[in-house]
């Protein structure tokens, strides 16, 4: 049997659940001490907002691909 997907219709953009992921992990590594996990925490904030750039690269129209 195949399984049907959940389709729904997102009620924040991707963007601002982008910017939330963001600032999540900077609060949370805020409070983390130093070491591993804060580490991979403000790695995390970083992959949010580069994929807030790529989204708004990809969404905007004619500009050339960043270096």
């Amino acid at each position: 049997m195949i399984k049907k997907r959940n389709r729904r219709k997102q009620a924040v953009s991707l963007n601002d659940r982008l910017q939330q992921a963001t600032v999540a992990a900077r609060k949370a590594a805020g409070r983390l001490p130093q070491g591993m996990a804060r580490d991979c925490m403000l790695q995390k904030a970083r992959q949010a907002e580069t994929a807030r750039c790529i989204n708004a690269w990809l969404a905007s129209s004619g500009q050339p691909m960043p270096k």
